[in-house]
């Protein structure tokens, strides 16, 4: 992507965070690193290995993540369209697992 679209899209990234801090959705979130700059872990009979590189090869890659409070899957949905790079790609939304703690 050229530097003048990129700077544009860093700039609606920006303009879209802020606007779901302000309308309560956002609870947290991160930019990643490459997927260049992973590392694969397994334990294979008790024995820790790593590879440099993504767990799986892919064309498409999680390149950071918004955790959101929402209504429903509706309201993430919409919270989901929003996010500048839908345009040019896929926004996976998924709920969070919740485990019942005795």
């Amino acid at each position: 992507m050229p530097k003048a679209e990129s700077d544009k899209m860093m700039a609606e990234y920006g303009a879209f965070t802020q606007g779901i801090q302000k309308s309560g959705h956002y609870l947290g979130g991160n930019a990643l690193q490459p997927t260049s700059a992973a590392t694969t872990v397994r334990v294979r009979q008790g024995k820790v290995g790593t590879t440099d590189g993504p767990f799986a090869e892919t064309k498409e890659q999680l390149a950071g993540y918004y955790l959101v409070e929402a209504r429903d899957l509706n309201d993430a949905i919409q919270v989901a369209s929003k996010i500048p790079s839908a345009r040019l790609g896929g926004i996976e939304v998924r709920p969070v697992m919740e485990f019942n703690q005795a």
